[in-house]
């Protein structure tokens, strides 16, 4: 999406932008690792709720993207491409679908047993590694060699500052601030919406400068039993936990997807963080609905009976 800006002379930090806050949606989505870890740090969460229940909140969130951006690109005067017949629509879903089997083969594997999350990740990307060479041909065999290089750089990137975030969490506990930060929690006892909205901006602020994982693992042992006796589901927290970090994976100084952002894109933190304030608030207003309107999570799952 940003090389294809940059040829039409279309803001290429506002187009990482748009991939930066989309990708870090699809951890709300399943299949989402996230969940997983959640669910094992919760003590016994159901997994399949979890997965279920992060639909209705990761397309909300992609919704309010969506007229985030599209409201930011009328206003910029971006062109558009010419209406696509029903023809050329059924040509291109057809085309498309070897890449949307990718998610029937994630999410069917998941749940009928035949791999774990983690396996699924190498399961995929060895199914897109055959579609992009094979398939669609959009990757020549000359070309694999600097591929795999330029994803040894961003995945390089990308642990140094997980390494970073597990050694801060680390600091953290041994100063014991996640107990202290719980002790804080009784004043608020009884008050269910001033506790959430305290719960959300230490969750926000502690998402900037940890990663995702080391934060669900630091907090959700400490903010659940919190929550529960405030009557809160411990699904519709997990969905709210995750969303509350999601945030901090696009947002400085240890937002690693926006690094991975700026590295794909060749814009700097600065252009990319500027250009990401549209839809941090649009990201904000979707937390704050799921936050405070549980349906919008639970509802799906007690349909389905989960």
């Amino acid at each position: 999406m940003v090389p294809r800006m940059r040829e039409q002379g279309y803001d290429a930090s506002f187009g990482a932008a748009v991939n930066v806050a989309s990708a870090t949606t699809s951890l709300v989505i399943p299949p989402s690792n996230i969940l997983i870890v959640y669910a094992l740090a919760a003590g016994g969460v159901s997994i399949a709720s979890l997965f279920v229940a992060g639909y209705v909140p990761g397309l909300l969130v992609g919704l309010l993207l969506m007229a985030v951006a599209g409201t930011i690109a009328k206003r910029r005067g971006y062109a558009v491409d010419a209406p696509v017949g029903a023809r050329e629509l059924a040509r291109r879903f057809l085309a498309a679908l070897p890449s949307l089997f990718l998610v029937v083969l994630v999410m069917g594997g998941i749940i009928a047993g035949y791999f774990t999350a983690t396996e699924a990740g190498a399961i995929a990307v060895l199914y897109s590694f055959i579609l992009a060479v094979v398939v669609y041909r959009e990757v020549a065999p000359r070309e694999i060699p600097k591929v795999l290089v330029d994803a040894s750089t961003t995945t390089a990137i990308v642990l140094l500052l997980v390494g970073a975030s597990m050694a801060f969490s680390w600091v953290l506990a041994y100063e014991r601030v996640p107990e202290a930060i719980a002790s804080a929690f009784t004043l608020l006892e009884g008050n269910t919406v001033a506790t959430l909205l305290v719960i959300n901006v230490v969750l926000l602020v502690s998402g900037m400068v940890l990663d995702i994982t080391p934060a669900v693992l630091i907090f959700t042992p400490m903010l659940l039993p919190v929550v529960t006796k405030l009557g809160v589901d411990p699904v519709h927290f997990g969905i709210v936990m995750v969303m509350n970090l999601c945030v901090g994976l696009c947002t400085p100084p240890v937002g690693s997807v926006l690094f991975v952002g700026c590295t794909v894109s060749g814009s700097s933190i600065m252009q990319v963080s500027r250009a990401m304030i549209p839809l941090y608030v649009a990201m904000v207003a979707a937390l704050l609905l799921v936050t405070f309107i549980p349906d919008i999570a639970l509802a799906l799952p007690r349909w389905l009976g989960l």
